[in-house]
Order: structure tokens, then sequence, then C-alpha cells
């Protein structure tokens, strides 16, 4: 079964929390970043992605850069803009997206949790993303941010939840995105007890929603740590687990994640359609084609969109990743008409979030910059917990879950 422990929270105080707060490391590039920070010492951005006070040219792996980030933290800390509470406690964390709530509960899992396949795994990690992320801890012994995870829903807990929302929060602010967050300490020892039972007894799987990269840096520092001392564990090393929220899986929301494609591999626009016609029916549509249901797509070529239908035939649905819509576009349309076998690396791909609606694919084609583009219906919550269960992969670029945390609200130490 699973085990998550309350910890020491470095956190903005109140009046600092919205000033601090920032998007996940991951959202956005450094200069990105540095617009966003323009003018706000005081940013989450400056620990999380401290190339953006180096210049342009400047390695962003470079080791001046790692020690950049811990010399920010720690002058947020020494400027009382952080704070570390006495006493070790859960959070629970609300965020709200155009009437979409979402609430977890923040805290650390252990490591070995991570090793032993209690925290399952969909996606494989990038050694460069995953080495950098690794390196901010070795030089800070910090988690700066949670990784996102998800368990199946479990009333008594659901129950704890609500009953920590009926009091004054400890944060309430409106990011700049339109995204609320709420966050409440939780530091009565009783129930303190009762989570971690209920997570003892009765959570026996975690998922990783998002943060593959964060977690595998967690725990791969946490265990180097442990190396170092010989291998001694027990609850008085924080490095023996890595912060988190943890969601019920019923509360997340996973947005559709789409793709644009350079160009038409040779074809022209009527060779390109009797290709597809081979595998999809083809219908024209008016406007902008966002899938309604599985198995079926949208593509806009040359200021048209079409909805594709998956012809009977095509795909596995008692495979847990064929019959992903993802799947079946690369198998049935990337590989065998535009030759684009490895996502990854692939550069004549790319990928766009669901966040940014289908403006953006027309924009993406109309500007020149892509050729064509496909609209895609999200993977679930089933899905993605079948894949893990499985012990199987999901293809790149799959899951864009909103709305994601923001960074800065609370950090864990492995060092006390």
């Amino acid at each position: 079964m699973s085990v998550f422990v309350p910890f020491k929270a470095f956190r903005p105080k109140q009046e600092s929390v919205k000033q601090v707060a920032c998007k996940p490391y991951d959202v956005l590039n450094a200069q990105e970043a540095k617009i966003e920070s323009s003018g706000n010492e005081n940013s989450f951005y400056h620990v999380i992605k401290p190339e953006i006070d180096f210049h342009e040219n400047f390695d962003p792996y470079a080791s001046e850069i790692y020690k950049k980030g811990k010399e920010n933290f720690d002058s947020l800390v020494d400027n009382n803009i952080l704070f570390q509470d006495e006493s070790a406690s859960f959070y629970v964390y609300e965020l709200t997206m155009d009437g979409h709530v979402q609430t977890g509960l923040v805290g650390c899992c252990s490591i070995d949790d991570y090793f032993n396949n209690v925290i399952k795994k969909h996606e494989l990690t990038r050694p460069d993303k995953e080495e950098d992320r690794k390196n901010h801890v070795r030089a800070s012994k910090l988690n700066y941010e949670p990784v996102f995870l998800s368990y199946p829903k479990v009333e008594a807990l659901d129950v704890i939840v609500d009953s920590v929302k009926s009091s004054e929060s400890e944060y309430d602010f409106v990011a700049d995105d339109g995204i609320r967050h709420r966050l409440w300490k939780v530091s009565d020892s009783n129930v303190i007890n009762n989570i971690e039972s209920l997570f003892q007894s009765q959570v026996s799987s975690i998922y990783i929603a998002d943060g593959h990269h964060r977690t595998a840096a967690g725990a791969l520092v946490g265990r180097e740590f442990r190396n170092g001392r010989n291998g001694t564990s027990g609850d008085g090393y924080r490095d023996n687990y890595v912060m988190a929220v943890l969601f019920p899986d019923n509360q997340l929301k996973i947005l559709d994640y789409n793709r644009v494609i350079k160009d038409l591999n040779g074809l022209d626009h009527n060779q390109l359609l009797n290709e597809i016609g081979i595998n999809f029916d083809i219908e024209p549509k008016n406007s902008a084609y966002h899938p309604e249901a599985a198995h079926s797509f949208g593509m806009y070529i040359n200021n048209q969109w079409y909805k594709l239908t998956s012809k009977n035939g095509t795909y596995n649905d008692n495979d847990p990743v064929g019959q992903l819509d993802v799947t079946i576009l690369s198998k049935n349309i990337l590989e065998p008409i535009f030759n684009i076998v490895d996502l990854r690396k692939d550069k004549r791909i790319d990928f766009v979030g669901g966040m940014r609606g289908l403006s953006e694919l027309e924009r993406r084609v109309n500007n020149g910059d892509m050729k064509v583009a496909f609209s895609v219906f999200p993977v679930s919550m089933e899905q993605l917990i079948n894949i893990s269960d499985n012990d199987l992969i999901m293809p790149p670029k799959v899951t864009w879950f909103e709305p994601k945390l923001r960074s800065g609200l609370f950090v864990h130490n492995l060092d006390e």
C-alpha cells in the first residue's frame, strides 16, 4: 500500500503569495519566463528557471544555473518572503478553472513507492530533462515543485478534505490566467494520522498525472543521498520522500493534445485526402472541428476543416495503447502517409496543448509554419490508469492536464 506523510513546508507569506507563485518550469521557455517575471524579483521563476537571470546564450545546464536557483531561494527566505512551518502538516490545495474544481492533498510520497511501482508511470523520461531536474535537487536539497499525482477516489478522504475546506483558507488568489488557487493547512494530529492511515489501508496504487521527470529526479537523487550514508533509511531522513499533490481520479480533467505537421511528404491536397480515405471516412466541415467522440479526428488544411472517422477494423479496442486516438492517428496517418515514426525526435511534427484551442492550429497552418493540423479526442483517466496498471507506456505528448499547479506555494526541505 502507499506511504503519504506530512512535511514542514517552506511557503510564502499571505501578502506575497500571488507575487511568488508561478507556472511550472516546463510550461514555458526561458524567454517567456523572463517576460512573465519582469520587474518581480520574488517570482519563483528565479528559483525553478534561474537561467532567466543569465544572458540568453549562457548554458542552461551549467552548474552556475543550479547554484543560482538555490541562492534565489535562500534570498526569498532571508527576505521573509518565504517561511517554514514549525510542524509537519498536510495541505489541501484547490484549483478552479472555468467552473471546474479539483482539490488535492499536498504531502510527501515515499521514493521506495516509486521504485516498487506503487507510484505508476505511463511515460518515458528524457535523460536530458531528467538530469536537469536532478541537478536542481542535488544543488539545493529541496523539492522546489510538487509532482502531480492521482489516486482512486476514497470516500473517507473526500470527507476529510471537505471538512478542512469548511474553514478559512490560508491562501485565496486568482492568478493572471484566471485560475483560482486556495490552500488550507492541516495541522491537527488526529486528521494527519487519519490521512496517513487511509493511504496505507485503502490506496494501493498512485498514478503520475503530470511530472514524470520531477518524480524520477526526486526519487533517484533521494536514493543517491541514501546511498551516500550507506543505505541508512528511516523517517528521520526527508530525502526518503518526494513532495506531491494527490488528486482523486474522478476530479481530474485531461485536455486534447493536438498535432501539427510541417509538410505533406511530397503529396498534394487531393492525394493526401485519397490516402487518408483508405482508413477514414472524410466529411468537410464549415468550422473548426473538435472531435466529439473517440476514434474521430479533425483535420485542417488549406483553410478547410474535415472530420475524419476511423473505419471499422482500423483499430483495436482490446489493446490499452492501440485504442488511444493518438495511436490510431500515428498508425494510420502519421507513419504510413507522412513517414513520421519517432514522435520524440522527428522535427517535422509539433504538439499543441488543448488549452491553446483550435484557433492555434489554424494559426500555425495559416501562417505557413505548418501545412496540416489534426485535432484529437482527449485521453481519459480510465485509459491512463489501465495503461499504467498494465506496465505499458503511452506515446509521447498525449495528456495535457488543466488546471496546472502553481509553483512556489510549498517547498520540501530534504535536509531538515
